[in-house]
């Protein structure tokens, strides 16, 4: 199983707080849009959750996937 960084783009405002938490899994596009580098590995599950926490718009999710 992995585990999956979602954004719920209507949600989304890009204020950029999910890469500044997350900057190894999450660029930025060039208008300040998340893009999520791949799956959260066991290494980052503490920062992806974080992230979800500190988003202003709780635009993030984290998804158990196969």
């Amino acid at each position: 199983m992995s585990t999956q960084l979602r954004v719920d783009w209507p949600e989304c405002k890009a204020r950029g707080l999910c890469h500044e938490v997350l900057p190894d899994l999450v660029e930025l596009d060039p208008w300040g849009y998340p893009i999520v580098r791949g799956p959260v590995t066991d290494d980052l599950l503490a920062d992806a959750r974080e992230a979800v926490r500190t988003c202003p718009r709780a635009a993030l999710r984290l998804v158990e996937g196969r």
